[in-house]
């Protein structure tokens, strides 16, 4: 039988037939577009919030690592999400959130809700370019990087999810990480693995912006790598890598203030008529001296000290001396030990566990605002100083008036004869202050009886009459007739090592003293015993007496031939061959110049309004003079007077006035008028106009790109 012929098809069933299919692939297709636009709008505020975390990762070398992740995570991560939340939204909703947020998340920052954060937002920049870094991690201070961070992630998330912009989502990040970068040019460690995750980031951004699936990122990994690892090659020889601006050579530190009530060579003598009191004790790899306080500046009448004390995390900088040494570890416990002084071996280098510490970066001393009472522990690394023989004994001081200065008074005459007499015949400096050592080793005798006190007149009884004291005078008498000669001088109060007993130095009130240094070249500050021990010429103590050995010795090499001589120059070699450098700018210039750009124009605006709404009116009054010095171009001359700053501007009617209200507050700020503040930024105000008429723009433009004006506060 032949085959039955197929149903005949009408035209309408094919069609459906047709229409079914097409909305099946029209189902597919679409679900293909959703799957692709879901995964674009996880992974493109993903990638915006690496980048913010990233570049709140480049202040690792600002803050310690474990409080810095503890801000930036929570920073970078939470507008991310906010963006991707209300992508459908209005804008107004979103940014309200993100400012909620972040209202919300200074709590646990600050570990309570507080308006503190406006002010120390205002001034968390300033004082991060007068902490010595690491900076410790207190919300004052990383309320900056806090808010920096979130500020990132909002702007590049909300681009992202709002325009079609590319590059732009990571420029604010880019920006951030500049800041960073220029604030922990002091730091230690290294942001060259920093800068290459955010160039792989920028890849992955870019490539995201592409609307290209999923797998086409397979082939473009590899060739942002390639790039990524060229660019770190080339990054330690760009000319800002090899010599970065470090803006705190340029900011103003904080004036010398008198750190204690009681300065500690006014306690020695007392001290030592109580000599059994427990102060502290120091576990330690070997004995050493330690260190108190350090007095560089005398009035006549007593030694302060003249340090710019820095808040600090735990690092200290160390000193001119760049030679070898000896590290010593040392964990230090207060017992009832007075003050704010921190005792440690010179020279500390790095200080954990102690709470609100301060460090003065020209001497080592060691400052903490925190309680210190019984059973305050903290941890110093030091490295001593271990100069060679021939180091020593070509030791040349350095020139500095104020370490020589001597105050007005009759005393000087008595002071520089006997420093004459004690170093006739020594021609170089550092025999010059071994001799001094010895003469005063040698005519004076130690007596805990003495009359305490280091005032000329005090010293002169001491010199001229009764030859007896204890080291508070034994030292002062050293640095004063040591600055008749020009040796930069100062004096030193610490302890002896103390009692040994199991590993533990015993240091009780009894072991005080004090001693003096000078400051050579290269050489950093060197120590000197000019008090005899209790047993007359000998010291039975041996630190010091290892010290006076050495001296001797070197003493003694002086009589050698040749021991004096100059050092002959070193024979030249041939002259090294200086590669050309190459430029590479072209990798960065856009992103660097935008960063500058951006700054010259926020930053000068946002340091006028902090200081016109600074509180209280002193402030503002002193806002208003620093501005107006902005103005007129004397940033940066400290040393001049306000009556020198009229003085140079004389056809600037408003500046005495406003020279005057400040004088008022330097001198006497309790009795400021009212409404005084007000009048001040009137007058610099006006000032400011009058500057704007009679400065060319060109002038004005370039003063105001300068880094120096820029990033002074």
């Amino acid at each position: 039988m032949p085959a039955a012929a197929p149903p005949p098809t009408s035209p309408g069933s094919s069609r459906r037939a047709r229409g079914t299919a097409s909305r099946r692939r029209g189902r597919r297709d679409g679900a293909r577009v959703a799957e692709v636009a879901l995964w674009r709008r996880i992974a493109g505020p993903a990638v915006v919030a690496a980048l913010a975390a990233t570049a709140g990762w480049g202040f690792h070398r600002v803050f310690p690592a474990a409080d810095l992740l503890a801000v930036v995570v929570p920073s970078a991560l939470v507008p991310a999400v906010v963006a991707a939340l209300t992508r459908n939204r209005p804008l107004w909703l979103a940014l309200v959130l993100d400012v909620v947020l972040w209202l919300a998340a200074t709590v646990p920052l600050y570990g309570a809700f507080t308006l503190a954060f406006a002010s120390d937002l205002t001034n968390s920049w300033q004082a991060l370019l007068t902490t010595l870094l690491p900076a410790p991690a207190e919300p004052r201070l990383l309320i900056l990087t806090h808010t920096l961070v979130w500020l990132a992630a909002v702007t590049g998330a909300e681009t992202l999810t709002r325009t079609r912009l590319r590059i732009a989502p990571a420029l604010p990040a880019l920006l951030v990480y500049g800041v960073a970068l220029v604030l922990g040019v002091d730091g230690e460690g290294s942001n060259l693995a920093t800068s290459a995750a955010l160039l792989v980031m920028v890849g992955l951004l870019l490539v995201l912006r592409e609307d290209r699936p999923a797998l086409w990122l397979l082939p473009v990994l590899p060739a942002i790598g390639v790039v990524t690892l060229v660019a770190v090659l080339l990054g330690p020889v760009l000319p800002m890598a090899r010599e970065p601006y470090d803006p705190r050579r340029d900011a103003e530190l904080p004036p010398p203030v008198r750190v204690d009530s009681v300065s500690p060579l006014d306690r020695v003598s007392a001290w030592l008529q109580i000599p059994d009191r427990p102060l502290f004790t120091v576990k330690a790899d070997k004995p050493l001296n330690w260190r108190l306080a350090v007095l560089d500046r005398y009035d006549g009448v007593r030694w302060t000290s003249g340090g710019r004390f820095q808040p600090t995390g735990g690092r200290v900088t160390s000193d001119a001396w760049t030679g070898a040494t000896t590290t010593v570890r040392q964990t230090v416990t207060f017992q009832g030990l007075p003050g704010t002084w921190l005792p440690a071996a010179d020279r500390p280098v790095e200080v954990k566990g102690a709470r609100g510490l301060a460090a003065d970066p020209e001497s080592g001393a060691l400052l903490t605002s925190a309680a210190t009472g019984k059973g305050f522990t903290y941890q110093v690394t030091s490295e001593v100083a271990a100069p060679t023989k021939d180091e020593l004994l070509h030791a040349v001081p350095v020139a500095d008036p104020g370490l020589t200065a001597f105050p007005v008074g009759p005393q000087e005459k008595l002071f520089r004869k006997l420093a004459q007499d004690a170093t006739r015949g020594a021609d170089v400096p550092i025999r010059q202050a071994y001799r001094l050592q010895n003469f005063l080793r040698t005519t004076a005798k130690y007596d805990i009886t003495a009359p305490p006190g280091h005032s000329l007149k005090a010293l002169e009884f001491f010199l001229d009459t009764t030859y007896r004291g204890t080291s508070e005078q034994f030292a002062s008498s050293f640095a004063l007739m040591a600055r008749t000669l020009g040796l930069p001088a100062r004096v030193v109060v610490g302890f002896r090592p103390g009692q040994a007993k199991d590993g533990v130095y015993h240091v009780r009130s009894g072991d005080v003293m004090a001693w003096a240094e000078i400051k050579f070249d290269k050489l950093g500050w060197r120590p000197f015993y000019p008090t005899p021990g209790k047993s007359g010429a000998k010291d039975d103590h041996d630190v010091v007496s290892s010290a006076i050995e050495e001296s001797e010795q070197l003493e003694g090499e002086f009589g050698q031939s040749g021991a004096s001589k100059a050092k002959e120059p070193a024979p030249k070699g041939k002259p090294v061959p200086v590669a050309e450098s190459t430029s590479y700018w072209w990798v960065i210039a856009p992103v660097v110049v935008a960063a500058y750009l951006l700054l010259a124009l926020v930053l000068p605006w946002w340091r006028r309004r902090s200081r016109r709404v600074a509180t209280p009116d002193a402030r503002r009054v002193m806002g208003a003079w620093h501005q107006a010095c902005q103005d007129l171009g004397v940033v940066g001359k400290h040393s001049l007077t306000a009556s020198e700053i009229v003085a140079r501007h004389p056809a600037v009617e408003e500046l005495q006035p406003l020279a005057a209200l400040a004088n008022h507050v330097r001198y006497a700020p309790d009795t400021l008028p009212p409404h005084a503040a007000t009048e001040a930024w009137r007058y610099s105000d006006a000032i400011r106009a009058h500057t704007r008429r009679t400065t060319p723009l060109r002038t004005r433009l370039t003063h105001r790109l300068n880094p120096k004006t820029l990033i002074r506060p």
